[in-house]
């Protein structure tokens, strides 16, 4: 913040890498009664307005200024608004409780333009498709569809599978997907009918050997991509995801997303009972906030007849091979992701473009106009250079990431897990030792988060913080770093800090990372990073 004449704030311009929106009107400051060294004009409002913003430093992540809001005068004897649970509409005295109004699903605008926090952008090349998804200016997740992924994006497609072998000591079959690697399927993920299995005796849950056998045609769906040597995972719980809902058939299953509101989770479940075909599940998502019971009857309408489409297909099929196959990424993306607080879709594809906004107008038609085409020959420059994507994806491939403050993070992957190192580097603070270590680890917390989900890692997680004297420090560091992994939607599971201020932590795994989705292993040295000296050995 700068202070301008008279003690007024003003924000400083923005910088690549801040999250908050831009400010599109003069900032204005107030004064209360009796407040700040002029008391002449207490209780009034005054305008001042900022300086123009200089052009944004490239690749600056440190977070945006905090810009106070407008208020009212305070008045001498304020009048007190009655404690929430007095009852609905009890206010003191003359005060009026605004009415409560259901989000609107559309999003704002400000100038004709749509705001929101996050931002796509699709880049379409020969052969490759990447995403990226921007929090204000800031890249946070990165996505690559390469031509050949039939073999290794197959996230959720759904087979018709025959087992190849049965493996009773792993718990485990492996089963022919019509893919070069064949796929595991653990007991945990076998369906069967109690009346077809013979247990023998030996408990209430058969073994595996005796639910499925060598050459035996089954349906499938996988839940992991193949990683480096592992094949596919698979799960014979098949689910089919749409806009607003899951579809999960033959089961009794029903749930509403943790994340909605208790008042809107009760709504949606009358609107399920209603919608739920008999015999299956349904599973309501985030992205039906708000959404009325017509929007989720077509939605599962839509998902019903795809799995009738299925069913015929798995029914003529004799041998393994594809019967359903997630759409395109963008497409795939959007329908996880896309609400209201997405400001736009930019793609600079027109086919893709066509499909997106089809897909949009159907789903969403409120949104569909944040969907824009983006023409590379007529802004003289490509789309992620517009949006400065290369350049923060170059950093992101680093083993060094900078703190705001001057610390540093040390990123490192093994074959078992990734560890994290973090280091105050140029950052010495001001008042004391214990002062500076915390600050310094807050702001690694919120970016390992953000790394964590831009460089796409998973699997077993130890992140060494800096030694904190106080158990409260380490608490508080222990908060932010989950507070900050909540707006990650992959699963995670953190436990507290040490003594020795490490924290272990899991992210689930679905794909190969960030690095080895735009990379190839070195023919000299196998992905060693060193050549050993012939000479000497």
């Amino acid at each position: 913040m700068e202070e301008l004449e008279n003690g007024w704030a003003a924000t400083a311009p923005p910088v690549v890498g801040d999250t908050a929106p831009a400010r599109d009107e003069p900032v204005r400051s107030v004064r209360g009664p009796g407040e700040g060294p002029d008391h002449r004009e207490a209780g009034t409002l005054r305008e001042v307005s900022a300086p123009a913003p200089a052009r944004p430093r490239i690749g600056d992540t440190r977070p945006a200024p905090v810009v106070r809001a407008l208020v009212a005068p305070l008045s001498a004897s304020p009048k007190p608004l009655a404690e929430e649970g007095d009852g609905a509409g009890a206010v003191a005295d003359d005060a009026v409780a605004p009415p409560k109004r259901r989000r609107r699903r559309g999003g704002r605008e400000r100038k004709g333009r749509s705001t929101g926090r996050y931002l796509i952008c699709v880049h379409v090349q020969p052969g490759i498709s990447q995403i990226a998804v921007l929090e204000g200016r800031s890249l946070v997740q990165h996505f690559v569809s390469h031509a050949q992924d039939d073999t290794t994006q197959i996230d959720g497609n759904i087979y018709a599978g025959r087992v190849q072998n049965v493996l009773p000591g792993m718990e485990a079959a492996f089963v022919d997907i019509g893919i070069p690697k064949n796929a595991v399927l653990y007991r945990g993920d076998v369906r069967y009918d109690t009346d077809d299995v013979d247990s023998g005796g030996r408990g209430p849950e058969p073994r595996i050997e005796e639910v499925l056998r060598p050459g035996q045609l089954i349906l499938c769906q996988v839940t992991k991509n193949p990683i480096g040597a592992k094949g596919a995972r698979l799960t014979q719980e098949v689910s089919l995801p749409g806009r607003f809902a899951v579809f999960v058939p033959n089961s009794d299953a029903v749930g509403i997303s943790k994340r909605l509101g208790d008042n809107e989770r009760r709504r949606l479940r009358k609107i399920v009972d209603a919608v739920r075909p008999s015999g299956h599940g349904l599973i309501v998502r985030t992205a039906a906030e708000g959404a009325t019971e017509d929007e989720l009857r077509r939605d599962v309408e839509g998902l019903l007849q795809q799995w009738a489409s299925i069913e015929r297909a798995a029914a003529r099929m004799t041998g393994p091979g594809l019967l359903y196959s997630e759409p395109e990424l963008a497409v795939r993306i959007l329908r996880e992701e896309l609400n209201s607080e997405y400001r736009g879709v930019i793609i600079d594809d027109p086919t893709l473009f066509d499909q997106v906004r089809g897909y949009v107008e159907m789903v969403s038609p409120d949104l569909a106009d944040r969907v824009e085409l983006f023409d590379a020959r007529a802004e003289g420059q490509s789309l992620f250079d517009r949006y400065y994507v290369h350049e923060q994806l170059h950093k992101a491939l680093d083993r060094k990431v900078w703190l705001p403050s001057g610390g540093s993070l040390i990123i490192e992957r093994t074959e078992a897990l990734t560890v994290i190192d973090v280091n105050t580097g140029k950052n010495v603070g001001k008042s004391s030792l214990e002062e500076t270590v915390f600050r310094n680890n807050l702001e690694a917390a919120d970016e390992v988060a953000r790394q964590l989900r831009l460089r796409d890692i998973g699997g077993i997680i130890v992140i060494d913080f800096i030694d904190m004297e106080l158990k409260e420090n380490r608490e508080k560091v222990a908060a932010a770093l989950r507070a900050a992994l909540a707006r990650d939607k992959t699963r995670t599971q953190v436990f507290d800090i040490s003594e020795l201020g490490l924290v272990e932590m899991t992210r689930k795994r679905i794909s190969e990372g960030l690095i080895e989705s735009v990379s190839s292993e070195c023919q000299v040295c196998h992905g060693r990073g060193i050549v050993l000296d012939a000479s000497v050995l």
